[in-house]
Parts: C-alpha cells; sequence; structure tokens
C-alpha cells in the first residue's frame, strides 16, 4: 500500500489543491482543526490548511511527546518554524498552544468506506482519538489518494474509525452501520 500511494502521490502533484477544494466546509464542525506534515508520499495537507485558516480556522498540528504515547496538538500558523517531535516529525515548539481540536485530519496508508484506517503503525492517532473521544465529540477526517481505498481494512477493538474520508476525487461520509 505504501508503494501504491507513492505511484499516486507521483502521478497526482496536484492532489492537496484538488482535496481542499473538494471540502465542503460546512461538513466539519466548529472548532480548531488538526492536520498532520506530510511524510514521505502522504497527502500533503497544507492547500487544506490553507483553506481552514483562510475561513478563520484555528489550525493546529500534532507533536509526540513520546515514541509510544499519545499527541499533543499545537496550534501552528503557516510558515511558523517547526521543530523535530519525539519520532522526528516536523511540529510546533513546546512554547505553542496547546488545542483540544474537534475535527482531526488523519493521514492513511489505506482506509475502507465503512471507516477502516490504516495508519502508519504506530498506534498514536489511535491512542490519541480514543482519548479525544472520551471527553467529547471528535470529528475524524481521513486525507488520501482516491486510488488508496480497500474493500475493508480488518478492525480491532481499539482501531478507531473515520466519520468522513477526503481525496483529491470528493468528499464522501462514512457508511454507517
Amino acid at each position: 500500500m505504501r508503494r501504491l500511494r507513492r505511484s499516486l502521490a507521483a502521478a497526482a502533484p496536484d492532489a492537496g489543491f484538488r482535496a481542499a477544494e473538494a471540502l465542503p466546509l460546512e461538513a466539519l464542525p466548529d472548532g480548531p482543526v488538526a492536520v498532520y506534515y506530510a511524510q514521505g508520499s502522504e497527502l500533503d495537507p497544507t492547500p487544506l490548511a490553507e483553506r481552514l485558516a483562510a475561513a478563520g480556522r484555528t489550525v493546529a498540528l500534532p507533536a509526540a511527546q513520546a515514541r509510544d504515547g499519545r499527541l499533543q496538538f499545537r496550534r501552528w500558523r503557516i510558515g511558523e518554524a517547526l521543530e523535530a517531535d519525539a519520532v522526528g516529525v516536523p511540529a510546533p515548539g513546546a512554547a505553542a498552544e496547546a488545542v483540544t481540536p474537534r475535527v482531526v485530519v488523519t493521514p492513511l496508508v489505506a482506509y475502507d468506506a465503512r471507516g477502516g484506517r490504516l495508519g502508519q503503525g504506530g498506534g498514536h492517532y489511535d491512542r490519541t482519538l480514543e482519548n479525544l473521544r472520551a471527553a467529547g465529540p471528535v470529528f475524524v477526517l481521513g486525507l488520501a489518494y482516491a486510488g488508496q481505498a480497500v474493500d475493508e481494512i480488518p478492525m480491532e477493538p481499539h482501531d478507531q474509525r473515520l466519520d468522513a474520508i477526503l481525496t483529491e476525487a470528493g468528499y464522501q461520509p462514512v457508511e454507517k452501520d
């Protein structure tokens, strides 16, 4: 799936812009939105972050505090300096304002129409989303290339489902069981 994602990224360098334009902003709950810093061939959420910021939304990035812990979200303004977090991903520094997002945009290796998501395998998002959802409603938006869809992602009890998927081909709410 990672190899497929690399080929999809190479074939569609404008996918991030097309995905950002495809999002109906009214589909998202009000409040801060957490995006991610794209690694490798992950779909770049920067155009989405720019659109959200232009619409007056607070944008945040995750910061890992430990290799096996939950993520903390910190306010981020596009263009601000970032530093490596505990897993080496660029993130706002410790002095940045902590934010509790109402919307979390997650990167994906694969997804299915029922909200199953396959991430990078570290469990950071599953642990974080479980914690956030225990405190209140959180809308989880998977950001991926349309070609990353699979028939079914095997889910374990701790896996957190998506509420919707955004790709360069459009926005799709998850089919609820």
